[in-house]
């Protein structure tokens, strides 16, 4: 057996060959080409489809709307970048074809809401995708490092920031808005090119691979939660009426909002989503009163919601589930013991506790009483033994 302090010499000076920031200067980058119609993407795309790796990002706004408004895609073959104007754009089905393609890899950072925003271009999402920020971790950089930071901590180099919160449909896009964009893709292939020889040292490229496919099959299969209302313990001692009501708001405020294209919030906020349902109101007129202020809820949303609530229990009602109550100090305890025991897992392995294993999951596993299915693959053979442990000196 290799000695501990020899294997921890081994990693070090991998991490630092691998990490330490080359000098400045080292690095260039290409001028980005606007396209606005398919057919020069098609050429484009025709021009550099060589490569193996595909850098995407992309800018979208969701703002005033429930889906976001794809604004721009960026793309990065080889040393060419490209902004394609998505509004513009018809399918984007060069594009498409690539990403879907099972030879290419997708190279991109934090890429769930990104996943969302190009569903109407590759709703099965792209065949292989390589997540930075996942890959960062996986690798012992920190957990949820954004982009500009890693750029920064791999190659030295501060990216702007300033148009962060920038109006990506307003054409014409500034200079600076298209240097930030051109940006966001132009360190993409080098960040692969380090995590990727990084991950396959330490053994954790499988790792990776298995939470793009995850984070894939969750944006693909996006359901709205059946039972919305166990989110909110605070209403766990209500009457199962009141519980039942409370399902009902939240699961039309989801199909609603979806419907009308608005954010949840506009249409019904937590806050007046539990009021009613603890106190439903007696007309349309106490309705109205309780209600304002609400921004896209208009009468005849108003109208399905007093129906709603005035509707005796049913059928579908009867699926609801009871709102679990807050921790028990027996529960509380388990808690802390599994955190201990999930803490000292990402220690032994140098990761991140928050990728290792979300709180949130905790809690499902203690409330449930059952393996969530987000803990499957290479995490529940690290912690399955241990966590199921505590569970059972609870029972």
């Amino acid at each position: 057996m290799r000695p501990r302090a020899a294997t921890d010499n081994r990693r070090a000076h991998m991490f630092h060959s691998l990490f330490t920031p080359p000098r400045a200067g080292k690095l260039r980058f290409p001028m980005h080409v606007w396209i606005d119609s398919d057919t020069a993407l098609a050429a484009w795309m025709a021009q550099h489809s060589d490569h193996e790796i595909v850098a995407l990002d992309t800018e979208f706004m969701r703002t005033n709307t429930f889906a976001p408004i794809l604004a721009l895609v960026q793309v990065r073959l080889g040393d060419a970048v490209a902004l394609l104007d998505s509004p513009r754009l018809g399918s984007h089905a060069a594009l498409a074809a690539h990403l879907r393609d099972p030879a290419r890899a997708c190279v991109m950072h934090s890429a769930s809401e990104d996943l969302e925003a190009l569903a109407g271009i590759v709703p099965e999402g792209p065949a292989r995708l390589f997540d930075t920020q996942i890959a960062a971790a996986m690798a012992g950089l920190g957990f949820g490092l954004s982009y500009q930071k890693l750029v920064s901590v791999l190659f030295g180099v501060d990216l702007p920031k300033s148009e962060t919160r920038s109006d990506w449909l307003q054409r014409p896009l500034s200079a600076a808005q298209l240097d930030y964009a051109a940006q966001d893709v132009a360190w993409l292939p080098q960040i692969h090119a380090r995590l990727a020889d990084s991950l396959e040292s330490l053994g954790r490229s499988e790792w990776l691979a298995e939470d793009c496919r995850r984070m894939i099959e969750r944006v693909r299969h996006a359901l709205p939660d059946p039972q919305p209302q166990r989110a909110f313990r605070s209403a766990a001692d209500w009457p199962r009426d009141n519980q039942i009501l409370l399902r009902r708001l939240l699961r039309w405020r989801e199909t609603a909002a979806r419907h009308y294209d608005k954010p949840r919030s506009w249409l019904l906020d937590d806050a007046h989503a539990l009021d009613l349902a603890r106190r439903p109101p007696a007309d349309a007129e106490e309705l109205f009163d309780r209600s304002k202020g609400l921004r896209a809820l208009r009468s005849a949303q108003r109208a399905e919601l007093l129906a709603l609530l005035q509707t005796p229990a049913g059928e579908d009602d009867a699926a609801t589930m009871p709102i679990p109550p807050p921790m028990s100090p027996a529960e509380k305890r388990a808690m802390t013991a599994m955190k201990d025991a999930v803490a000292e897992v990402a220690k032994r392995l140098d990761l991140p506790e928050g990728l290792l294993c979300p709180r949130r999951h905790l809690e499902a596993f203690l409330t449930d009483r059952a393996w969530p299915a987000a803990l499957e693959g290479w995490r529940k053979p690290l912690l399955f033994d241990a966590l199921n442990a505590e569970l059972r000196r609870l029972a």
